[in-house]
């Protein structure tokens, strides 16, 4: 059980990797009006950020398929591996999208969501 709690734990950081790579060494970072630099930025950067808000967005229904897993008695080893995919799945879209290869990246993200379907009935 420790093992599913610290991936529930991963991959709820997985966003604010995104959003550290969107703002690391940036010129002109105002912390006191992050969102509007943000919005100015464009290429890498502005990908990362939209990057980090996919990564906050899939969130509730990773939680909530990992949550209903738990509630339906899966196999604990099988919920850990599928989560471990869905996050390894999650770092390789941010990695893509960092590149800037939408159609490999909307690929990797359909494969994750097919895990997080495979995590909801998990347990059934």
């Amino acid at each position: 059980m420790n093992t599913i709690a610290w991936l529930m734990l991963i991959a709820a950081v997985l966003p604010f990797v995104a959003a550290a790579v969107s703002k690391a060494g940036g010129k002109g970072y105002d912390n006191n009006n992050p969102r509007s630099w943000l919005a100015r930025q464009e290429g890498w950067r502005a990908r990362a950020d939209a990057a980090q808000t996919n990564l906050f967005e899939g969130l509730p229904f990773f939680f909530a398929a990992v949550l209903f897993a738990l509630y339906q008695m899966a196999d604990a080893t099988a919920l850990a591996s599928l989560m471990g995919a869905w996050i390894l799945l999650r770092l390789v879209y941010l990695g893509i999208y960092l590149a800037g290869y939408g159609m490999v990246r909307t690929l990797v993200w359909t494969v994750a969501l097919a895990v997080n379907i495979a995590i909801l009935f998990l347990g059934s």
